[in-house]
């Protein structure tokens, strides 16, 4: 084996280590102060976390946000965990407090019909707008006249056919 193949072989290895290394890592809002000194109940916390919405960020969990508020959500999670909360009655006190945009898979419901079809309902009377604007335009913009040469042709061809 000759020495470039063994180059391009390493640097595509290089390569590819770097990128895996360099790829996308998520960078995590949480501080040192608000990490829990038990492993579960933090694991806890960061799986919960990634469950709510920063109410300032909007659609950013509050395990990712910087948002003061996301930081004082963090600490409110942490504290309920250490109180001896479950993860649901965390959410609930959460959601007791902050409602159901506070989740970032709020349920199904009539309050929160909203969030989830909102976005529907603005996309489809945005397409509605766009096909009446056409319509509309195409319609008062009226049959085109024919090229003199075209009326030409056409009253050659009628009189053609009262002939016979």
């Amino acid at each position: 084996m000759s020495a470039l193949p063994r180059r391009a072989a390493s640097l595509r290895l290089i390569l590819g280590i770097a990128l895996v290394v360099a790829g996308p890592i998520p960078a995590y809002a949480v501080l040192p102060g608000e990490v829990l000194a038990d492993p579960v109940l933090e694991a806890r916390a960061r799986a919960l976390s990634q469950e709510l919405r920063c109410l300032v960020c909007q659609n950013q969990s509050i395990d990712d946000s910087n948002a003061p508020l996301a930081a004082d959500l963090r600490v409110l999670v942490r504290e309920r965990l250490v109180a001896g909360d479950s993860d649901r009655a965390a959410i609930e006190f959460l959601t007791k407090r902050y409602g159901d945009y506070v989740l970032l898979r709020p349920p199904v419901r009539p309050s929160t019909w909203p969030l989830w079809f909102g976005p529907l309902a603005v996309l489809a009377t945005a397409a509605a707008g766009i096909v009446l604007f056409f319509r509309r335009r195409a319609a008062a913009a009226g049959p085109t006249p024919l090229a003199p040469e075209d009326e030409r042709r056409l009253a050659r061809l009628m009189n053609e056919g009262r002939d016979t």
